[in-house]
C-alpha cells in the first residue's frame, strides 16, 4: 500500500484525514486503556553479557506493537469478518470475499491496498445501523473462536518484557479500534490503536473518523498518544512486520521488524534495525532482541473520537 516515497518518513507528509485519524485513535486509546487491567510485573533477570533492555522502571518508554502478522497470524479484520458470518450478519458472497483476501494476505504475507480497502468497507457496511456495544459483545466470542490461536509466541514474549519492565504497550493497527482494543485487553496490554468508525448515540453510521489508520496515520496516532502521555519516542520501541509501518517505526529510537516482508527487511539492514522471524524458525540477519523476551469498552473512546471529529469541524 505504501508507495517508495515512504522509505523515508518526511518524504510524504500526512494528510489532514491522516492527522485526523491518529489523534482520534491516540484519544480512543487513552479512553480505552482506563478500561484494562495492568498485569502484575514479573522478575526478569538479565544476564550480565549484555545491557538490559527494556529499561526497567523507564516511565518515559512504551511500546507499540502492529497487529496483523506481527502479533497474531493474518489480519484481524478478517478474523472478524468470518466470525460475523457465523453470526448471519452477511451472506456466503461476502464470505468468499473475505476468505480470498486473507488467503492472498496468508501466502503473499504483505497488504494488498485493494484487498484491505475493500475489506474495510465491506466491514463498515456490514456493521452500519447496529450497536457499538453490540459488535463489543460478539467480539469477545470471535477472539476466542479465530484469534486466540493465531497469537505469536515470540511476539508476545517481545510484549511481555515491556510489561515487566514496568512500561506501557499499545497495539497500533488499521483494524477496527474495538476488535484492536478487546485483543490488547486479552494479552493483558496497556491499550489499543486503531481504526476509529463513527458512531451517534452508540449506532454505528457507516463512516470513518478521518480515515483508516495505516502508514503514516499510524505513525500520527504514536505521535499523539506519546505527547499525551508524556513519553520520550527516542526511548520507545515500535515492532511491525510491514514497509507500511516505516513511517512509525522511524518515530522512535528502537524499531525491530518482526516476520518482515521484502521491503521492510531490505530497510531495516540498511539502518541496522532488530529483526526476528517467527514464521519459519530461522535465526534472523541481526538478532539483537532483549535478553528477557527470551524468558518468556470501547464505546466511549468511540464518542470521545466523534466528539473530536466535530470539534475540528
Amino acid at each position: 500500500m505504501a508507495a517508495l516515497g515512504w522509505l523515508t518518513p518526511r518524504r510524504r507528509s500526512a494528510t489532514a484525514r491522516s492527522v485526523l485519524a491518529g489523534e482520534a485513535a491516540a484519544e480512543a486509546a487513552r479512553k480505552s486503556s482506563q478500561t484494562i487491567e495492568a498485569l502484575e510485573a514479573q522478575d526478569v533477570t538479565a544476564p550480565a553479557v549484555e545491557p538490559v533492555f527494556p529499561v526497567a522502571g523507564d516511565e518515559r518508554a512504551a511500546a507499540f506493537f502492529d497487529l496483523d502478522n506481527t502479533v497474531m497470524q493474518g489480519a484481524a479484520i478478517f478474523h472478524f469478518g468470518r466470525g460475523l458470518y457465523k453470526r448471519k450478519f452477511f451472506q456466503r458472497r461476502e464470505l468468499a470475499r473475505f476468505a480470498w483476501q486473507q488467503a492472498w494476505f496468508r501466502l503473499a504475507g504483505v497488504e494488498d491496498p485493494e484487498h484491505m480497502q475493500d475489506a474495510r468497507d465491506s466491514a463498515l457496511s456490514i456493521v452500519k445501523g447496529h450497536r457499538v456495544s453490540e459488535l463489543m459483545s460478539i467480539g469477545e466470542e470471535i477472539y476466542d473462536e479465530y484469534m486466540a490461536d493465531r497469537i505469536w509466541p515470540g511476539t508476545r514474549a517481545l510484549a511481555q518484557a515491556h510489561l515487566d519492565a514496568g512500561q506501557k504497550v499499545w497495539l497500533v493497527t488499521a483494524a477496527p479500534v474495538e476488535t484492536a482494543t478487546i485483543i490488547a485487553r486479552r494479552l493483558g496490554l496497556t491499550g489499543a490503536l486503531g481504526t476509529v468508525a463513527e458512531s451517534v448515540d452508540g449506532v454505528y453510521t457507516g463512516k470513518l473518523v478521518g480515515e483508516p489508520l495505516h502508514g503514516p496515520a499510524k505513525a500520527e496516532a504514536v505521535r499523539a498518544l506519546a505527547a499525551a502521555e508524556g513519553l520520550d519516542l527516542t526511548r520507545c520501541a515500535a515492532y511491525s512486520d510491514s514497509h507500511n509501518d516505516i513511517p512509525m517505526l522511524s518515530l522512535v529510537g528502537h524499531p525491530y521488524a518482526i516476520n518482515p516482508d521484502t521491503k521492510l527487511r531490505k530497510h531495516a539492514r540498511q539502518l541496522d534495525w532488530r529483526l526476528r522471524d517467527y514464521r519459519t524458525g530461522r535465526k534472523a540477519a541481526k538478532v539483537g532482541i532483549p535478553a528477557a523476551a527470551g524468558v518468556g469498552a470501547l464505546a466511549g473512546g468511540t464518542a470521545a473520537a466523534v466528539a473530536l471529529h466535530r470539534r475540528r469541524r
